[in-house]
């Protein structure tokens, strides 16, 4: 092994090489001074020098270099001194005999505890035999160098007293003795002395595993120094220096120690994934050395860069269950220097992807930023087997995933401030960075995402998370900074690309022009950081939120899947090809369905993590009230109040901003509200409550659909009960807030209106989701009697609106619990079926699909119904004179009394299912709830006369039933049924007298029926446009649910009419004519009576 060894090691270059290549180095060197010794002076310690002559033992003591500590002090005494005076020598026979201390390592190769690098293996007695003078300048010099290089000019000496492997400079000694120097070690052979030691290393090995240690000995030896001899200082120095010199040689042209360029040697990056603590790591003062030479030596900062660039590919290569701490660390150690920083951010390899994906590897922080929980091998790590795993265990895998996941975006931080703080060059390159990402990542807010052409989500979420932070000094709670924040960034050349995404309220041709006209100036740091942040947030985490709920889709999408194909799997028993291709199926199905479980759950893990949350939430709020101030072209900020409505002429600057900045606040609050409410505040909510009212009552400066709906929802969700808030996080501030007491009620009417057409393919269905958040929250807030108040004036400041608002409320209560109730029986139906045995498989399954369809739509509507009869109740009960106004009066009552005939009618008995309480149906809640709004209008006439009009639903019987179950189960107390029981005799009077009246007027003349309803008009107007004549109360019903003329669907407004005088002067005569006639013959009958 030994001759192996040996055949590895190059022949030492002869003198007239190692003269060429001296002559190369130096001019390399030419502009570094060589340090000189100063004249020879005393050391303060004396230690024995290093020469030609060994000391006895040391062969004795040869231990393996690797397990030896790297002082060594030994020297032969000069002809002037007694070098071991100090040291413990004994005298005898005239002779020196010096006393050695080699303390060998344990049995494992490590030093004893005590030992250290410094510390001197020469045993030091108190008490010498005799005085000796101090070490002067030339032996110094001498031993250090040699205990430092490990080298030696003495052929026979091999090894030093601590087993450490010297090297024998043949080609120096050689040199010294022709020119008659004499044969020891100066700083001015030095550079001979490291070539020919460099030179001895084998090819296969770096240089710098021989020259790192010397360059920690060096520095050992500095620190170490004592006194303030210059001379001592500055041999070491130079020590340094030429150390230095010959690393970065050894890197950047290694032809100069005999040796051909190898990759594989000649890099620094294997010693910078060391401990800088171990000899052969790079340490701070080894990168302080190199980077303070980037102005001499130009070849430094490119071997550091290249070094960089060796980090970030090897780190590409990994994910976070290797081991990537050493890269973390490696770069967090070159951070430290601003200059390095810069060199790297202008290296062009910081910045040379083409597309999304290669950010991730072909750039220097894309591999730092790759780490992730949510990389593929790591999912599957974290929750392997997902589908056996119980959610205690899923739980404690998603902390142990953000605990690490904490911890290295902290550092990703560290790095990146690092980046931006280092100079204006390194600051625009990273800005630069970011901004590419941002914008090469557009396609991960399509409807179906190519993962092949975007960035992964791990990327995308570290980016965000760390631009939160660079956002952090800015973001203090009294919003002090937002005025910095300066839209007409977007105008001056911006880093961030919004050409393509949709805007605020302009399309894309006013947007052009917009942005076309470009502004003069420079955008601040805090702008540009701030729509980085906001576009990270886009196609970052929001964008990984979407894909959380398209996981839930897919997972569940699996499962049926497989639950339908393991159904099959008896058929196949008796074929056992078929069954093998089936059991491939199925175990494709199920690795599928593990890899979106894993997946699901570690997202979930990142996005769940309430210090992450709670920096996103900060910014968001800085978001709320930079659009606020901006749409409202007001100061708005804490303790100020934003005027509403806003000016009907929006700003320009607001119309042509990214629609995704609303977008995005709706998307991050609901996610909060819904997951992890507890991170937000009472004190947090001010803002947040301006914003869904501000542009729910100004819904026009908003064009999305979308976004308006989330305004309700984050209200909605925001009332939901959470830990000790009954109410909610913003149940307190819709209460109690002076600016939500005076417009929270009209604006969540103005948008119950509003909703019944967005605009978007589902409308029919999303208005009435949106309704029922709308209930929910006038719920929560009407235990304020303010907002009743407030009711009470929109039903007489405001009557077209109110009217408008309380037909749509009809019309949904008679819709949605008439679509509710007429699924009962179909599910009744079916459920009898699928009690049947004798169905076949197929026909079962379909059954049950038919079922679950039935069953879901049941419970939706009924639902709403609830929520919509409670409110009518709440409204009704505030306001009888408002609900029994000629427009609503006899729509409201027609509503009444079709439900009741239905809950208590003939139809009820087919009404019953299995389980009613599955479908949120209860009869007898529902029942009495109807029977309140009878009683809220049952002292306004003209509500009784209109429950007596309805021919088509009013109903003694049904009264009368009502009036059976509310006694027979208690529903209503016995002052309750005593009105009820009043009211009944009342309609049954009206119904009575209208019976007479209609009988009194006989046949009506066409001209006098309404064309609409054909009933006798008591207030005919003409329409403006057909010219049609038609009762007022006719139209003004027909424009709530469609703002056109009935006759040519021509757009129109109930102001449009114009009320036909001649047309009612008729009708009156005709009226007065009839009741006279009726008069007259109820006067003959009398008479003939009489006589």
């Amino acid at each position: 092994m030994a001759d192996n060894r040996a055949s590895n090691i190059p022949d030492a270059p002869d003198k007239e090489k190692m003269d060429q290549i001296r002559r190369r180095r130096l001019e390399k060197l030419q502009n570094s001074s060589t340090a000189k010794p100063d004249t020879p002076s005393e050391a303060s310690t004396t230690v024995p020098s290093s020469s030609s002559t060994p000391p006895p033992t040391a062969q004795s003591n040869h231990v393996p270099e690797s397990s030896k500590s790297d002082s060594t002090n030994i020297s032969s005494p000069s002809q002037s001194t007694n070098p071991f005076a100090k040291l413990g020598v004994e005298q005898g026979n005239g002779t020196l005999k010096p006393t050695i201390n080699i303390t060998p390592a344990d049995v494992n190769g490590k030093r004893t505890r005590g030992q250290s690098e410094d510390q001197s293996p020469v045993s030091q007695p108190r008490n010498t035999a005799a005085s000796a003078k101090e070490e002067n300048a030339e032996e110094f010099e001498d031993r250090s160098l040699a205990n430092i290089f490990r080298v030696t000019l003495d052929e026979n000496r091999q090894v030093d007293p601590s087993g450490h492997k010297l090297t024998y400079l043949s080609g120096l000694k050689q040199e010294l003795e022709e020119s008659g120097e004499p044969l020891r070690l100066t700083a001015s052979t030095l550079d001979s002395a490291i070539l020919e030691a460099a030179s001895k290393v084998p090819h296969h090995k770096s240089i710098l595993e021989y020259l790192l240690p010397c360059w920690k000995r060096t520095i050992r030896a500095l620190k170490g120094l004592r006194g303030s001899s210059s001379s001592k200082e500055g041999v070491l120095k130079e020590a340094r220096r030429l150390c230095m010199s010959n690393c970065i040689f050894a890197v950047t042209v290694p032809e100069l120690f005999g040796r051909e360029p190898n990759p594989a040697t000649d890099s620094l990056l294997p010693y910078l994934l060391r401990d800088p603590d171990d000899d052969h790591g790079l340490c701070h003062d080894f990168l302080t050395e190199s980077i303070s030479r980037f102005d001499e030596d130009d070849s430094v900062k490119p071997m550091l860069t290249k070094t960089v660039a060796g980090l970030s590919y090897q780190l590409s290569q990994l994910d976070m269950n290797g081991d990537y701490r050493p890269y973390i660390n490696a770069m967090k150690s070159f951070i430290r220097f601003p200059a390095l920083v810069t060199a790297i951010a202008e290296d062009p390899l910081f910045q040379m992807a083409v597309s999304a994906p290669n950010i991730e590897t072909m750039t220097t922080l894309g591999p730092f930023f790759r780490i992730s929980p949510l990389q593929p091998t790591v999912t599957k790590v974290y929750f392997s087997g997902p589908n056996t795993m119980d959610q205690g265990h899923v739980r404690t895998s998603q902390n142990a995933l953000r605990l690490t996941l904490n911890q290295h975006q902290k550092d990703l931080s560290e790095i990146v401030n690092a980046f931006v703080r280092a100079s204006a060059s390194s600051r625009n390159r990273t800005l630069d960075w970011f901004a590419y990402i941002v914008n090469s990542n557009h396609k991960r807010r399509a409807l179906r995402v190519d993962e092949k052409q975007v960035s992964s989500d791990g990327f995308m979420m570290n980016v965000t998370v760390v631009l939160d932070g660079l956002c952090e000094p800015f973001m203090d709670a009294s919003f002090s900074k937002v005025s910095k924040i300066d839209v007409d960034y977007l105008r001056r050349s911006p880093r961030v690309d919004i050409k393509d995404e949709t805007k605020m309220n302009a399309d894309q041709s006013t947007s052009d022009a917009f942005y076309e006209t470009k502004l003069e100036g420079a955008s601040n740091f805090i702008s540009e950081i701030f729509f980085l942040t906001l576009a990270a947030h886009h196609y970052g985490s929001e964008a990984t939120n979407a894909k959380l709920k398209t996981l839930d889709k897919d997972i569940k999408h699996f499962q049926k899947t497989i639950n339908e194909m393991q159904a099959e799997r008896p058929k196949l028993v008796n074929n056992p090809a078929q069954l093998a291709q089936f059991e491939i199926a199925v175990k494709r199905y199920s690795d599928v369905l593990d890899k979106a479980m894993s997946l699901k759950f570690a997202i979930e893990g990142v996005l769940f993590d309430d210090l992450m949350q709670a920096r996103s939430l900060t910014f968001m709020r800085y978001v709320v009230v930079w659009v606020l101030r901006l749409a409202s072209g007001s100061e708005y900020g804490p303790g100020k109040i934003i005027s509403l409505p806003l000016a009907q002429e929006q700003p320009e600057a607001f119309r042509n901003l990214p629609e995704y900045v609303l977008e995005d606040i709706v998307s991050n609050f609901k996610f909060i509200f819904r997951f992890i409410p507890q991170i937000i505040i009472s004190t947090q909510t001010d803002e947040l409550v301006a914003l869904c009212i501000t542009f729910l009552t100004n819904s026009e400066y908003i064009k999305q659909p979308g976004i308006k709906s989330g305004l309700v929802t984050i209200l909605f969700q925001g009332t939901w009960p959470s830990y000790h808030r009954q109410k909610g996080p913003l149940g307190d501030a819709l209460i109690g807030e002076k600016f939500a007491n005076d417009h929270l009620l009209h604006a969540l009417m103005k948008f119950y209106i509003e909703c019944e057409s967005t605009g978007a393919h589902s409308q029919f269905y999303d208005k009435f989701n949106i309704r029922y958040e709308i209930f929910q929250v006038i719920k929560c807030i009407w235990g304020n009697s303010v907002y009743q108040q407030r009711l009470t004036h929109e039903s007489r400041r405001n009557t077209d609106f109110f009217v408008r608002f309380v037909a749509l409320l009809l019309n949904d209560a008679t819709y949605v619990l008439d679509e509710a109730l007429s699924k009962f029986p179909k599910i009744h139906e079916l459920q009898e079926s699928l009690k049947k045995t004798n169905l076949s498989e197929e026909d079962r399954n379909a059954k049950v699909e038919e079922l679950s369809t039935a069953e879901n739509q049941a419970q939706s509507y009924m639902q709403l119904a609830n929520e919509t009869v409670a409110t009518m109740k709440l409204f009704t009960e505030a306001l009888s004179d408002s609900f029994t106004m000629p427009e609503i009066v006899q729509r409201l009552a027609d509503m009444l009394d079709y439900n009741l005939d239905t809950l208590v009618g003939p139809r009820a008995r087919d009404l019953k299912v299995e389980d009613p309480s599955k479908y949120h149906f209860n009869p007898k809640a529902l029942l009495p709830e109807f029977i309140d709004i009878y009683l809220n209008l049952s002292g306004k006439q003209r509500f009784i006369e209109a429950v007596a009009r309805d021919g088509r639903s009013y109903k003694p019987s049904s009264f009368d039933n009502a009036s059976r179950i509310l006694r027979r189960y208690a529903l209503k107390s016995q002052e309750e049924l005593a009105k009820w029981e009043s009211l009944k005799e009342q309609v049954k009077i009206a119904k009575e007298i209208d019976d007479q009246a209609e009988e009194d007027l006989g046949e009506i003349p066409d001209e006098f029926l309404d064309p609409l309803m054909a009933t006798l008009m008591e207030d005919p107007v003409v329409l403006p446009m057909s010219k049609q004549t038609i009762d007022r109360s006719t139209i003004i019903a027909h424009l709530l649910n469609d703002p056109t003329d009935p006759f040519n669907r021509q757009p129109m407004k109930v102001e449009d009419v114009v009320e036909d005088v001649a047309m009612k002067e008729k009708i009156r005569a005709f009226k007065e004519e009839r009741k006279a006639i009726a008069k007259q013959a109820i006067e003959d009958r009398m008479d003939t009576t009489q006589g």
